[in-house]
């Protein structure tokens, strides 16, 4: 006959432990949950050495201050989708001089992931705030001068870091 095993120890059973009221069950579940990840590109608009910063008109993150831009249509990459989407909010043409960096920030309801690009408007173009509630020209000792939204923070860090406000 095969040699017999010890038993297994086993813990006592007991209640699941409670957190904010719920089962410890709940939360590892809740934890798991899959967030819809928001891909996006942002358009860091330089002009004599200052930066543009709009602030939103509408929905969740009404008046947070952010870099202009949106979401990446199907198939497209963030170089193009940046030139429509300012075109699109600000009735203008840029022209993409770089990747400037990509961040990743989890929001409560969605994971974003934005790539930022240094952008100028091209010679003779105006912009028009056709979706911002308004829009500032910063240098570099006005950039913590508005509230800018959570991921917007990391991209301002990044313009202090390689020196694109000199």
């Amino acid at each position: 006959p095969p040699p017999s095993r010890p038993p297994r120890p086993t813990a006592p059973r007991s209640a699941p432990q409670r957190y904010n009221g719920r089962s410890n069950k709940r939360r590892v579940f809740e934890s798991r949950r899959r967030v819809k990840t928001i891909e996006v590109a942002a358009a860091i608009i330089r002009r004599e050495g200052k930066i543009l910063a709009t602030e939103r008109g509408y929905g969740e993150f009404a008046g947070g201050w952010e870099f202009p831009g949106g979401k990446l249509e199907q198939g497209e990459d963030g170089m193009t989708a940046v030139v429509r989407e300012i075109r699109e909010e600000l009735d203008a043409s840029v022209a993409v001089e770089r990747l400037v960096c990509t961040v990743s920030y989890d929001y409560p309801t969605f994971h974003l992931v934005m790539h930022c690009y240094l952008c100028h408007v091209e010679a003779g173009q105006e912009m028009r705030l056709l979706e911002h509630a308004a829009a500032r020209w910063l240098d570099a000792d006005g950039l913590d001068s508005v509230d800018w939204l959570p991921a917007d923070i990391a991209v301002v860090q990044a313009i202090r870091d390689q020196g694109i406000l000199g």
